[in-house]
């Protein structure tokens, strides 16, 4: 029995809300901004809809024209492993330098948070694996239903990341008055080197 377009948009915000939430350089920055800006997780969303709107779009259009295999390239993965990782140790080493030096306000990362999403989105590659596989088959199915069909998965796609990031945000900031001086350079320093260590994990992994 063919699944009905309903049942499966449900799934997929489901399968949406488990990728997203998935601790990354996402939920760190998203984190990190949120001290000094309550709704930065919007924002941040914002942002890395700009990168994957475009990317839903390119994936339909490869599914549509029949050039799966690209997405499957080793060299292009190897590719976004080495410039997206090496683009996150960056933002984590600036991050964590500056630290020692912000009192009110993270550093090392833009100051805009839509800039920050976008940034973090793209120089991710953990987003674009996930996308070349996971997201590339919730795109298959939504093809299936025609553009209607991945149209409104979009739309539903979309709300999960902005839940997620605005519930981390709005958090970290309502919780903030609790943060000592200590207790901020604590946490901002792990999201730091949370943001480095990925970005060292996505070097050597496209040597593995």
């Amino acid at each position: 029995m063919e699944t009905s377009l309903g049942l499966f948009l449900l799934s997929a915000a489901g399968i949406s809300l488990t990728g997203v939430m998935l601790p990354g350089p996402m939920t760190a920055a998203t984190i990190a901004k949120g001290y000094s800006d309550k709704h930065a997780g919007a924002w941040i969303a914002a942002g890395h809809a700009v990168i994957e709107v475009p990317l839903i779009a390119v994936i339909y259009a490869v599914i549509y024209f029949g050039f799966e295999h690209f997405i499957d390239s080793p060299q292009v993965e190897k590719g976004i492993y080495i410039a997206g990782g090496l683009m996150l140790l960056y933002l984590g080493f600036r991050m964590f330098r500056a630290t020692g030096k912000a009192t009110d306000a993270v550093g090392g990362l833009p100051a805009s948070s839509l800039l920050t999403g976008i940034v973090i989105t793209g120089t991710n590659p953990a987003f674009y694996i996930w996308w070349a596989t996971v997201g590339t088959a919730l795109v298959t199915g939504a093809a299936k239903f025609g553009l209607a069909g991945v149209i409104l998965f979009t739309i539903v796609h979309l709300p999960c990341d902005l839940a997620w990031s605005e519930f981390l945000s709005v958090s970290t900031f309502k919780s903030r008055r609790w943060w000592t001086q200590k207790v901020q350079k604590i946490v901002f320093s792990v999201c730091a080197l949370i943001l480095a260590g990925f970005g060292v994990w996505f070097c050597l992994s496209a040597f593995l």
